[in-house]
């Protein structure tokens, strides 16, 4: 299993959809960053903003992030996970 080192806190989270396809999603209003190791294979996505993670009973969490998307690309690319 290959993990990256982030500081990140929870922005978004979506429950599922309602009866007319709607997300369910639920503002979280977080103030710290907490460092987390992440399990690469859980990572949707990377944006200049968020990290979009899958999470617990089908729900995917976006997460806002420090350092930027440069530094994560390089963290990626240094441990050989990011191809082009």
């Amino acid at each position: 299993m290959t993990y990256l080192s982030v500081s990140v806190r929870t922005a978004l989270i979506v429950h599922g959809y309602d009866e007319d396809h709607q997300e369910i999603v639920e503002e979280v209003n977080e103030t710290q960053f907490v460092d987390k190791l992440v399990l690469v294979d859980r990572i949707q996505s990377i944006s200049a903003k968020y990290l979009l993670v899958t999470g617990s009973h089908g729900r995917v969490m976006y997460w806002e992030y420090q350092g930027g998307l440069p530094a994560l690309r390089t963290k990626l690319a240094e441990a050989g996970l990011l191809i082009g």
